[in-house]
């Protein structure tokens, strides 16, 4: 079984200052509001109601921690582009995810959730900046591509990739749909590779 389907909630944090002790490695969760990322991460848990998914922007203010039995940890980040929210509460969350990402010494992957109709938007390439400093493995899930024909999937996962290249954003890419579950073994078997428990494929296998 994959560490994260033995994911079970641990705490909240609305600052640094309630972050639980660093104690194993982590792995967090990004995406713009109402992206899919509630939704993806109950499918990657094999749960209905792991992370809880809003129709209302900007509903989540913390991170949402949980265990993965001793495998380590996963972080729940606030979504990002919640234009409806306050500038003050903006600049609050911004303080959070980044007093996140640049202070977490335990952080050993990100998980950026994107639209996979709406790739790469503004937000998404501000949230990417924050990532360049960060020393950790990244991986892009093109969520919902259920919604997008075959050959409009191939074209939308071939136009990223080569957008990050040219942007020099070094990440995995790959489609993902909690729907018809598209990507989500794939995904699994990563995650377990960056927290160590499984070992990566040879190559040429």
């Amino acid at each position: 079984m994959s560490a994260i389907q033995h994911a079970r909630f641990l705490a909240s944090a609305a600052s640094v200052a309630d972050f639980p002790p660093e104690t194993g490695p982590e792995l967090a969760f990004a995406g713009r509001s109402n992206v899919g990322k509630s939704s993806a991460l109950n499918a990657l848990a094999g749960r209905k109601r792991l992370a809880f998914a809003s129709k209302t922007p900007g509903r989540t203010q913390t991170i949402n921690f949980f265990e993965l039995g001793e495998a380590g940890r996963l972080a729940d980040l606030p979504g990002y582009g919640y234009a409806s929210v306050s500038q003050a509460l903006r600049a609050t969350w911004d303080d959070l995810i980044g007093g996140y990402l640049t202070g977490r010494r335990t952080l050993v992957g990100v998980v950026v959730l994107m639209d996979a109709r709406r790739p790469l938007t503004d937000n998404d390439r501000k949230f990417l900046e924050w990532l360049r400093p960060v020393e950790a493995s990244r991986l892009i899930l093109l969520s919902k591509a259920d919604k997008l024909p075959r050959a409009e999937q191939a074209r939308t996962l071939a136009h990223t990739c080569a957008a990050l290249d040219k942007a020099a954003m070094t990440s995995q890419v790959a489609l993902f749909s909690s729907k018809s579950g598209e990507g989500v073994e794939a995904t699994r078997n990563l995650l377990d590779t960056w927290l160590g428990n499984k070992k990566p494929p040879e190559k040429g296998n």
